[in-house]
This record gives structure tokens, sequence and C-alpha cells, in this order.
């Protein structure tokens, strides 16, 4: 058990019509802690990573942020949203304002700071991504790894308690992967409480503390990376190890 939660799942479940995607989900998040969530495609692992922050609806049980229960709508809602950064696969970057703009928007429109104060945390932030240098350029002119560093970049900007990355570079060309990566093992090293969807298994061993195995909806395993790559407990984590590990 972490020593001191900041993200708590209890008893949560989800459905899609006949379908049950999210089963008695129970999973804890300390401050501080990257968990990486791994699994066959439809196992979850991004659904459970959007009902963290609301943008999924939950069927029943219960998510708390730091103590409190999540909100359903509203001001409360946007407050939590803010909390907790999400970086998405797709960037969703506003094609027509710039970097900057991009970086400085919610802070300005959800945070309420000025616009020159904004700007001077977001070029910041920039630097932070190795990204100073595009600051006035378009997300068009970027490549996609520049493009999801910004993303980062723009949920940082809002001082979140935890970041959610859902399968952050799984729409990126093989070689902007590790510069992506580089920026989440930076951010694991400060001490940032992650939850990350991915399939990149290096990353997962490198810097999670702990690796949540889904199948079918349901926590398989959760364990530290050492242990589970070395000896999967379940048949379903083996099986999935094994197709993955050799290729």
């Amino acid at each position: 058990m972490a020593v001191d939660p900041l993200i708590e799942l209890r008893d949560v479940n989800k459905h899609f019509g006949e379908l049950h995607v999210l089963r008695d989900i129970n999973l804890t998040v300390g401050k501080g802690e990257v968990v990486v969530v791994i699994g066959p495609s439809g196992s979850g692992k991004s659904t459970l990573c959007r009902a963290i922050n609301r943008l999924e609806p939950i069927g029943s049980g219960e998510i708390k942020l730091d103590g409190r229960l999540l909100a359903r709508e509203g001001k409360d809602l946007a407050r939590l949203r803010a909390e907790v950064g999400m970086v998405f696969q797709s960037f969703n970057l506003f094609a027509h304002k710039t970097v900057l703009q991009n970086v400085s928007l919610g802070q300005i429109k959800v945070r309420g700071r000025k616009k020159a104060e904004a700007d001077r945390r977001s070029l910041e932030l920039l630097d932070r991504v190795g990204l100073a240098s595009q600051a006035p350029k378009y997300p068009a002119q970027l490549s996609g790894g520049q493009q999801q560093r910004v993303a980062i970049a723009r949920a940082l900007a809002m001082d979140p308690k935890a970041l959610l990355f859902d399968e952050p570079t799984s729409a990126l060309d093989p070689e902007m992967i590790n510069e992506v990566l580089e920026v989440m093992r930076q951010l694991a090293r400060d001490g940032m409480t992650m939850v990350v969807v991915t399939h990149e298994m290096g990353f997962a061993r490198s810097a999670a503390n702990r690796v949540v195995f889904m199948a079918d909806g349901a926590v398989v395993e959760d364990r530290s990376p050492e242990e589970f790559f070395t000896a999967p407990r379940s048949d379903r984590a083996k099986d999935f190890l094994s197709k993955i590990l050799t290729h």
C-alpha cells in the first residue's frame, strides 16, 4: 500500500452496454509514484485512465483524489481536471494557435493567470521539454514528437497533482518515441505522480514503481517491474509477455 495515497479507486465498475469494461477495480497510486498500466487491447486500460479524471463516467464504486471524492459535474469537476493533467495519444493541440498560446490558454482560462505570467510559465515549461525555440510556431510546423512534448508542457502548466498518459507514443513514428519517453522519464525522476497506459515495456521497466497488468477489464497483477517482468504470476501475464517480448 502506498504511504500517502493521491489517487484511490475502490470497487470501480463500468459498462458500455452489455460490455463490462472495468470490473471491480481497486487501485491506489501514492504521491510521487509512477504506475504503468499494460495489457492486451480491449483490457480496459484507456477506460481506466479516462475514468480517473471523469472523462469516462463510472457505473459504480468511488474514485478519490487526494482524499476527496471526485465530483460528477460542474465547477468542482473543472477544478479536478486542472489537478489531474491528461496527455492523449492524439496531442489535441489547437491548430490555429501558436505553441505558446496552446500552453498558456488553460492557465489564463482555468487558473486565472494574467497573460504575461502565463506566457512566462509556458516558456519555462517549453524549455523543460526542449522546445523553447518552437514557441512562436504552429502545431502543424512541428513533428509528432514535438507536438506531444508541447501537450506535456500544456498539462504541466496547470500545476497538476498527477499526470495521466493514455498511450502517449502510439501515434508517433518510432524515431520520435524516445524523445517523448525521455521527457516522461525526467518527470518521473522529478517526483511527478504519473499513471501511464503504454505499450513501451522499456519505459515500464526503467521508470515505473509499479506495473499494473489488466485483462478483461480487471487488474490481474500489480507488482514491481522487476517482479512482473522476471516472474509473472498469472497465465494471462505470462502469455502476454511471451508475445511482446519475443518480437
